[in-house]
């Protein structure tokens, strides 16, 4: 499992790099932190309305977030991007040219719905929206999780950024 594990991180990072490479040139969309400007959404203008709309089937208890936290630091391999703590600082952010999103800043869930995360989740970030340039963030939801276990996940890394 672990190897499957490596590999798998390993790909992703491979193919997230070649793919955030390839383009538009991030400059005047990253912030001091060369994370994305959050205002800008990630879901094209069209499908937006209906991204907004989606909503979690269950609530942000503390199970959800443990089981969450559990697929984002496990089978889920969000933290080799994003990093343990969701800060975007994962050891494969270091390969690619736009740092991953920083889930642990409060700003993110004034302007990010749950919806538009899940979009994300489903169809990847890969520039579709003609806003900004792809970050080479791939569809996990569908591929590799389920859409039960991408509500988990995403539920839980909106709490790294709650207000304490």
């Amino acid at each position: 499992m672990k190897r499957r594990t490596w590999y798998l991180a390993v790909s992703w990072s491979l193919l997230l790099w070649s793919t955030a490479a390839q383009a538009a040139d991030p400059s005047g969309y990253g912030q001091a932190g060369g994370e994305f400007d959050i205002k800008i959404p990630r879901v094209p203008a069209a499908e937006l309305p209906a991204a907004k709309a989606d909503k979690p089937p269950f609530a942000p208890t503390p199970e959800i977030l443990a089981e969450g936290k559990a697929i984002f630091l496990g089978r889920g391999t969000c933290f080799q991007c994003h990093g343990s703590e969701g800060k975007g600082d994962g050891g494969a952010a270091k390969v690619l040219p736009i740092q991953p999103r920083n889930f642990t800043n409060p700003a993110f869930n004034k302007v990010r719905t749950p919806g538009e995360m899940m979009w994300v989740l489903k169809n990847g970030s890969m520039g579709q929206s003609g806003k900004v340039p792809g970050t080479g963030m791939l569809p996990i939801v569908g591929q590799f999780l389920s859409e039960e276990d991408g509500w988990k996940v995403l539920l839980y890394e909106r709490s790294l950024g709650e207000s304490r």
